[in-house]
């Protein structure tokens, strides 16, 4: 599997490219929401898929020795004028292409098909008749639910091609099977289209030739290999810990290539959970045997946080000093065991989603600290082990790893911590009263038993005060959000009705436990429109 540098000029100059030498196949993205699914849906059935922004070159593509092309849906229509780009020589390359929605519009319109304006927008659960026989669809049925999302449709198809199915307003698929060309206006990857899945992987094995044989074993021994040429024999790296599954799983990936040449270095940024800093260490040390090195640097930040209330400036603040104390905590052990030059980072690919433009034209939601937070002049060379990997996969390499299920099960905390969580300016005062808040939350979803089946559940300090009544005295305190969500990867949540019961006792217990709150209410927001986190 590669671990590929694909977000910005920093990791293009600090983090080589390793192609794969597994069968892939290349996702090209024309900013659609759902591309990121298009990969897991492929990964699912053990064969590895790259997404690349649509502009990426013919030769960068067969670097990945596709199998195979999918052109993913998108935003805009084909005679745009700022329609995104895309090299029109891999319709001619003789591998199977795939193209989904805006990817179907894309080579009707590029090979002399016209697109136009639909007279009927489709968007939602359509009813698609499959009217052709062909291998794309073979062993569905041939009266199918699936999921719409276009305004434009394909009118006119291109010599050589043929409908395969259509719904009550429009051409649902087509093909040429001559020029290896497969195409649906539909999304197959999304889970209302109940067939989608069975569809891709018609592409992948029965078109493609796909062999399956992507695993979190292999993983591993390439990945370790590959940090044991990258680093060499007398390399030393620190390894940035959050205490989370991410870091975590990458210290212990790049412990296995390196031993002792791996320091680990566990910063208290401020805005940590209540104890976080105290239990982190525990586990670290105890349970996985790190080499770490501990940093109270809480005053530190609280300061450089000061008077900020911006979230993209809080991120940034964060970045640029976890860096900043890491080169000097790197400088303390160069000085007693030799040169440092690798930094190890817990970066999924979530996070490079949706903090860089790798999506083609899709836009930049919100910047991560492990990603976009990071110094042009950084010194330290980046070692990002998981950077390709969704939360889900991670946990499967950590239990091939023998990690405990303690370390693995923990609910996703972003790097910024309680900063993002924190609406306004972070105090140290702030920092507290969420904490307690926090605290209380993450208790009683534990013993109502639903901590491992929830994605993240969390508190949220609103900038927001109200008044309240408390022991017949009148009181103007914080108001605090309580969030809970179900996902499969942090790219899309659904949020969760939680039991009243629990509702109850957490509002309960934050009102009469944690001074300074006194009002509670509940995110029912899902992701799309909003994101996991506030800020």
């Amino acid at each position: 599997m590669p671990l590929q540098a694909q977000s910005s000029s920093l990791d293009s100059q600090t983090q080589s490219t390793q192609k794969t030498a597994h069968q892939s196949v290349v996702v090209l993205d024309f900013g659609s929401q759902y591309t990121q699914l298009i990969a897991r849906r492929i990964r699912e059935q053990r064969v590895f898929s790259v997404v690349l922004p649509c502009t990426a070159s013919l030769t960068e593509i067969k670097s990945y020795s596709p199998i195979g092309i999918i052109l993913s849906g998108g935003p805009c229509s084909v005679y745009d004028a700022d329609a995104p780009p895309a090299d029109e020589a891999i319709l001619e390359q003789g591998l199977p292409v795939l193209g989904v929605c805006y990817g179907l519009q894309f080579i009707a319109h590029k090979l002399g098909g016209k697109v136009s304006p639909a007279p009927k927008r489709e968007y939602g659960h359509a009813d698609v008749a499959v009217s052709e026989k062909s291998r794309l669809f073979a062993g569905l049925p041939t009266k199918m639910s699936v999921w719409m999302s276009h305004g434009d449709e394909a009118v006119e198809l291109p010599q050589g091609f043929k409908v395969v199915a259509s719904t009550s307003n429009a051409l649902a698929a087509m093909e040429n099977e001559q020029r290896r060309i497969w195409a649906v206006q539909f999304h197959p990857e999304v889970h209302h289209t109940k067939e989608g899945a069975a569809l891709l992987k018609n592409f992948v094995f029965d078109i493609c030739g796909a062999r399956g044989d992507w695993t979190p074993q292999q993983f591993i021994d390439e990945t370790i290999a590959d940090i044991k040429k990258k680093v060499g024999e007398k390399g030393r790296a620190i390894c940035a810990l959050s205490g989370g599954v991410d870091s975590a799983v990458a210290a212990v990936l790049v412990h296995r290539a390196l031993g002792d040449r791996l320091t680990c270095i566990f910063v208290n940024n401020g805005v940590l959970r209540k104890d976080e800093f105290n239990k982190v260490q525990k586990n670290l040390r105890d349970k996985l045997g790190l080499q770490l090195d501990a940093v109270d640097a809480s005053e530190r930040f609280l300061s450089k946080l000061g008077g900020v209330t911006d979230p993209e400036k809080k991120r940034k603040i964060i970045g640029g000093e976890f860096i900043a104390v890491f080169d000097e905590e790197s400088e303390k052990i160069r000085k007693q065991q030799g040169d440092v030059d690798w930094l190890v980072q817990g970066t999924l690919y979530p996070d490079v989603i949706e903090s860089s433009s790798v999506r083609g034209p899709s836009q930049t939601i919100k910047t991560h600290h492990n990603v976009g937070g990071l110094p042009e002049n950084m010194r330290l060379k980046l070692i990002e082990p998981l950077r390709d990997l969704f939360k889900d996969e991670v946990r499967r390499i950590g239990k091939d790893l023998g990690m405990p299920d303690e370390i693995l099960q923990r609910q996703p905390f972003p790097g910024p911590g309680l900063a993002v969580r924190i609406l306004g300016e972070v105090t140290p005062d702030r920092v507290a009263i969420l904490q307690e808040a926090d605290d209380i939350v993450v208790t009683e979803i534990k013993a109502a038993g639903l901590y491992q089946k929830i994605w993240q559940s969390f508190a949220v300090l609103l900038p927001v005060m109200t008044v309240g009544v408390m022991g017949d005295q009148r009181t103007y305190a914080y108001t605090c959000a309580v969030r809970a969500v179900h996902s499969e990867d942090g790219m899309t949540a659904d949020w969760v009705p939680l039991p009243h019961e629990v509702l109850r006792k957490i509002s309960s217990r934050i009102v009469s436990e944690v001074r300074g709150i006194n009002r509670v209410v509940y995110d029912v927001t899902s992701k799309p429109p909003g994101t996991i986190e506030w800020e």
